[in-house]
């Protein structure tokens, strides 16, 4: 039987256009590997990522909305899946490499930490210094799999690091699930701030509600073929059109000021600090404490680093618990 992976690396020559990213021209990883047989590199990275634990703990991780009374909230695992959608939308429509920017959007958070960008901002100021983008290479590259990681495709690690920020400009793979990430968070976000009764449908901008929508489905609808159209003639540049990207940064304000520093929103987000700094000073002060994993990675590396490793890889949940069997007194009788 012919070798599955190099027909459809034949076929990715006629279904992906010039700009795109070939899996037969991978850079590689850091670790070679023989190849697949019936899979391409990034069909393997994508497997990768669905089946490590730092993916399912997505799950139990904010999104934006701090423990939310009620089932139909996203988490980080449904914002990760979200963002996926969209890419490969796109990336499809502009004839990229759905497979790599599937890789990539699955894999972009995995190093988020529990409580969302509060929790973000907790451990930046405890450890002098944390960005979630750059913990989720270190996720894939060294925490996975006991110390092994994942051994990723170089385009993938690249576009997981370069999510936030887009430097160093890699494939436009990168970039269609950077524009992603934007299009997903700000409308799925209203959608739950709308849902939670913080902010009004009617006071959205109106350039907003004109250019884009006043509905998710169709909000999502209108930046996507807004890109497809304003990047179709661009020599792989991802972009929106002036028109839109006028209506996007309006969108974007707006969110900033309704919704992510809104004081009902936002209301108990000064309690993460309180709760992370303590568990991270604890385990970097006693890396003995550590799971075996990251004992390992204070002999390497020193306690603090594996401690931030630890703490910034926990649930929002285990980190609740985590604070409560370290500094809350346990109640006991005598029998």
């Amino acid at each position: 039987m012919a070798c599955l992976r190099v027909q459809r690396e034949e076929q990715e020559k006629l279904i992906i256009g010039p700009f795109g990213t070939l899996s037969a021209q991978s850079r590689g990883r850091l670790v070679p590997e023989e190849e697949d047989g019936i899979r391409t590199c990034f069909q393997r990275d994508v497997d990768r990522v669905t089946h490590a634990k730092a993916f399912r703990r997505l799950r139990h991780k904010t999104q934006v909305f701090l423990l939310p009374e009620g089932d139909h909230y996203r988490t980080r695992l449904t914002h990760t899946l979200e963002v996926s959608r969209i890419a490969r939308t796109l990336a499809r429509a502009l004839r990229l490499n759905e497979d790599l920017v599937e890789a990539i959007a699955l894999g972009h958070d995995l190093g988020h930490t529990p409580f969302g960008h509060a929790g973000e901002r907790a451990l930046r100021e405890a450890a002098g210094g944390f960005n979630h983008y750059e913990q989720s290479l270190r996720v894939v590259d060294i925490l996975e799999k006991e110390g092994r990681g994942l051994n990723l495709c170089d385009e993938t690690r690249l576009g997981i690091l370069n999510h936030t920020t887009g430097e160093p400009h890699d494939t436009p793979e990168a970039d269609v699930v950077r524009l992603s990430d934007h299009i997903a968070y700000l409308n799925h976000d209203l959608d739950d701030a709308e849902r939670a009764g913080i902010v009004a449908p009617d006071s959205v901008p109106a350039i907003v509600r004109e250019r884009v929508g006043t509905r998710n489905s169709q909000r999502i609808n209108a930046m996507v073929t807004d890109a497809v159209a304003a990047s179709e003639n661009r020599n792989g540049e991802i972009a929106l059109s002036p028109e839109m990207r006028e209506a996007y940064d309006a969108f974007h304000a707006f969110m900033f000021e309704a919704v992510y520093r809104n004081p009902v929103a936002k209301g108990e987000e000064s309690k993460v600090r309180d709760l992370l700094g303590p568990v991270f000073e604890y385990f970097a002060k006693r890396p003995d404490r550590l799971p075996g994993e990251y004992r390992a990675i204070a002999d390497r590396e020193g306690p603090r680093r594996a401690s931030l490793d630890y703490v910034s890889g926990m649930t929002d949940s285990y980190a609740i618990a985590t604070f409560e069997n370290l500094f809350i007194p346990k109640s006991w009788s005598v029998k």
